[in-house]
């Protein structure tokens, strides 16, 4: 992903699994419409919503705990933060 701001998503789906969390939960935290999350989640590559939403949604699952790992072959990777 050449804008780390970027997710899929099917990513954001991930991460909300990862965090037991719905996508009332995450609208909610993230300060945006329900609807926001459901058209982000429906889309397979990144989602068509403003930029400025799609960072938001990043950031509070970043926030939450979850990282965004990119490998070589260019496959982001969502898990948790190792705990310090």
């Amino acid at each position: 992903m050449e804008n780390m701001s970027e997710i899929t998503g099917a990513q954001i789906r991930e991460a909300r699994a990862v965090l037991k969390w719905s996508a009332e939960d995450l609208a909610e935290t993230a300060s945006v419409g329900l609807s926001t999350i459901r058209r982000a989640e429906a889309e397979n590559g990144v989602p068509s919503i403003t930029a400025a939403n799609l960072k938001l949604i990043r950031m509070t699952l970043e926030n939450a705990g979850v990282l965004f790992l990119s490998s070589d072959g260019g496959v982001v990777v969502v898990r948790f933060k190792e705990p310090n």
